[in-house]
């Protein structure tokens, strides 16, 4: 479904449909405008428009902003995923649309129809260090250009004209002609966008394809690459995810919680602090309903489950709150607002860092307690049933589920390695600080595989338990109790865990 980017109101959520298909739209452009005909009006040194970058910020240059996009555009390694760098054009438009970049409007339906063409620039996954995704953009502005190939997905993209725009691309696409305004970019400019077939193009792209191209001028070079917006994409992409499989952490626990018959006592209102905390208890007791306890007190993967579980939820919405708030802000040096430009360091992303740190640490705390409640699955001493779940003594049983969920939780653990303790002096020292947020996004945005491949150890070993027991369990999962390979029980679990979000 079709949602509507307004450069104000972007949420993590809809990074993450944007990414996997679903079409955008243009709000108003009205700011963007704005900021473009202000910066048209300046007079004196600008930084990258009448300056070179870094330590050459005090040379006087003209017309060198192309050189500045080619020269910039190196990056290294594989390149990445095409939902994350879709991912990443969504972020960048809407940040452009929150105005104070200065760069040309009619550059904006452009690159809300390479989204929706599902055209993607090939970014390099090495380049950026957190001052900046330098690499990636300017990546992007040669595909813009035409000086390299946009990357086009194997499947097909639904193709829809931008909120307010008359023409329609997928039409024009056809033709390769069309290079009327519309309603709401390129006023005063004569439109630099076009679309050309795939004939005429650069490879990646079908006979028959458009291939979207706008001409940036030279003073549209560093406006649009002053960005973190590959680095805030993956950021969104990974909180999204986690925090379903957060929300599936409870379900699961849930299953664990009635497999033992765990007391319900850690989860009553009136032992609870904090409303993270709080919620969590309410959820969980929801989820299990009654128990018949046999023990005074159980291990602590059940009686902290609140205090832990709440503690990720909340790193987790800190870092949701962070990333949101830097998606629908400008961070452009300098900032053209107030009739000047504002030479600043909104671009810099210390705090996206730091709270992307906390989350990550978090997840390893909650998937610790996960891991512990596998354990006391596999005891007799807490299920009543054979050691680790066997159909009879002897065997293995979901023995080798702990050896799985400790492997995951080694590299969770690994991905939780802080990156703010990090430090750079670059460009002759004149930038001598980096905050390495593209380390964390990707960290994070790593780190929901294992996390995911833990929660799925701990479900297969409780519905079992659950099975064994003779309790009510309504998952798929095979129901065989025989020693045989387990993968295909965790890659089913896996797949089952974004459904139990209560």
């Amino acid at each position: 479904m079709t949602f509507v980017l307004d450069g104000a109101h972007l949420t993590c959520e809809q990074v993450d449909r944007a990414a996997h298909g679903s079409g955008i739209a243009l709000g108003s452009t009205a700011r963007a405008q704005a900021a473009w005909r202000m910066a048209g009006l300046l007079n004196g040194p600008v930084y990258g428009r009448t300056t070179g970058v870094g330590a050459n910020k005090d040379v006087d240059t003209e017309d060198t902003g192309l050189d500045l996009l080619r020269s910039h555009a190196g990056g290294a390694g594989p390149t990445i995923e095409a939902f994350r760098a879709r991912a990443t054009l969504v972020v960048r438009l809407n940040q452009l649309l929150a105005g104070g970049s200065g760069v040309d409007p009619a550059l904006l339906p452009v690159l809300a129809a390479a989204v929706n063409l599902g055209l993607t620039p090939p970014i390099r996954t090495y380049g950026a260090i957190g001052t900046g995704d330098l690499t990636a953009l300017a990546t992007t502005a040669l595909c813009l250009l035409g000086e390299l190939p946009w990357t086009r997905p194997s499947d097909t993209v639904r193709i829809e004209a931008p909120a307010g725009d008359t023409r329609n691309p997928s039409t024009e696409a056809e033709t390769g002609t069309g290079t009327g305004t519309g309603t709401q970019a390129g006023a005063g400019t004569g439109d630099t966008r076009s679309w050309e077939r795939a004939e005429g193009g650069p490879p990646g792209t079908r006979p028959g394809d458009p291939v979207p191209r706008f001409a940036l001028a030279s003073v549209d070079a560093l406006p649009f690459i002053s960005s973190g917006a590959a680095t805030l994409a993956d950021a969104a992409l990974a909180c999204h995810r986690l925090g379903v499989l957060l929300s599936a952490a409870t379900a699961v626990a849930a299953r664990s919680f009635r497999a033992i018959e765990a007391s319900l006592e850690p989860l009553s209102p009136v032992v609870q602090r904090g409303a993270e905390q709080t919620e969590v208890a309410a959820g969980l007791r929801a989820l299990v309903g009654s128990t018949s306890p046999r023990r005074v007190q159980d291990p602590y993967g059940y009686r902290a489950f609140p205090q832990v579980h709440g503690a990720v939820l909340d790193a987790l919405g800190r870092a949701e709150r962070t990333i949101t708030e830097e998606m629908n802000a400008a961070p452009e040096n300098p900032l053209i607002a107030g009739g000047r430009a504002w030479h600043n360091g909104n671009f810099h992303s210390a705090r996206v860092a730091l709270a992307l740190d906390a989350l990550r640490a978090a997840l390893v705390q909650t998937a610790t307690l996960s891991a512990a409640r596998l354990a006391t699955l596999n005891d007799p001493a807490n299920t009543g049933l054979l050691p680790f779940l066997a159909e009879r003594p002897g065997l293995s049983g979901v023995m080798i589920l702990e050896y799985v969920a400790h492997s995951a939780l080694a590299e969770l653990r690994h991905l939780a390695a802080p990156v703010t303790l990090g430090g750079a002096v670059l460009s002759l020292g004149t930038e001598d600080h980096a905050s390495f947020t593209p380390q964390a996004a990707r960290s994070a945005l790593a780190a929901a595989e294992p996390l995911e491949i833990v929660l799925a150890c701990e479900l297969v070993a409780s519905v079992r338990a659950l099975r064994q027991r003779g309790l009510p369990c309504d998952l798929p999962l095979d129901p065989a109790m025989r020693d045989r390979p387990l993968d295909a029980d965790l890659d089913a679990a896996r797949g089952l865990l974004p459904g139990l979000v209560p």
